[in-house]
């Protein structure tokens, strides 16, 4: 059983091999509840796979992952999800033909008890109470993240800032305890990366624990509680944003001379 000392998820020595070649090794990890933690790090740097790890796409090597103080490694990224871990991706994923509410209340289905095959087989024209209460919540999704106004368009249709924007809905469709944030503000203009990194503070301040990698650089040192740099697979660094940026090694392998300004 999990404790407020406990970490909400820790990696313990993690590990994965790709042959010969170890993407992430030996990586400890501990996200507190109730922060923004950056995992930052030059391309290459192993964080895509620690992602892959954490959400059980990939299975470790060696070491283990503990959500809530529970040993999860190995397990499948439904499981995973049902235990309040969920993510958004680098590149876009949605389903570019359904409109911004239908993704949103496709994200919801793992938290109901009939699933996306139970709502195929519904009679048609006719809401089930689960159905009535998902499009409710979905409803609010889209309204917390600024797109109630877009919730008939295609998820094609939108801006990319728009559908970075509906994949964090649809991913807090599923209620969340940790939030993983893939470059969640890659192709964003100034003015909407601004406007994200409101929106992640509020969702933190609202109960959200958030993982977020991202290249933005001025993003991460604005909004994270704590860093952890990568490089080659392993962590380098770890501290907070003044500590990070100040750090020797961590100029020298990926933030350049001017962060420590």
């Amino acid at each position: 059983m999990s404790t407020d000392a406990t970490p909400l998820l820790e990696a313990r020595n993690l590990t994965r091999r790709f042959g010969g070649y170890a993407a992430v090794s030996a990586m400890n990890l501990r996200i507190e509840r109730g922060t923004i933690h950056a995992l930052i790090g030059p391309n290459g740097a192993g964080k895509t796979t620690m992602f892959n790890l954490i959400t059980g796409v990939l299975p470790p090597s060696e070491g283990q992952i503990l959500i809530d103080g529970v040993d999860v490694s190995g397990s499948r990224p439904d499981r995973i999800a049902r235990r309040g871990v969920v993510r958004t991706f680098q590149g876009v994923r949605l389903f570019p033909t359904m409109t911004a509410l239908e993704n949103v209340e496709v994200g919801r289905f793992c938290r109901t008890r009939g699933g996306f095959l139970a709502a195929l087989a519904r009679i048609p024209g006719v809401a089930t109470g689960t159905e009535a209460a998902t499009r409710k919540r979905a409803e609010e999704l889209l309204e917390r993240v600024g797109l109630s106004k877009q919730r008939d368009m295609l998820a094609g249709e939108l801006a990319l800032a728009d559908q970075r924007r509906l994949e964090i809905a649809r991913a807090l469709a599923a209620d969340p305890k940790l939030l993983l944030l893939d470059e969640p503000v890659a192709g964003m203009n100034p003015v909407e990366v601004h406007e994200a990194g409101a929106l992640f503070q509020a969702l933190c301040r609202e109960g959200t624990t958030i993982l977020i990698t991202e290249h933005h650089m001025s993003l991460v040192m604005a909004i994270s509680d704590r860093i952890t740099v990568m490089n080659y697979g392993r962590k380098i660094a770890e501290g907070s944003p003044d500590q990070v940026k100040r750090d020797p090694e961590v100029l020298t392998a990926y933030l350049g001379t001017e962060a420590a300004a």
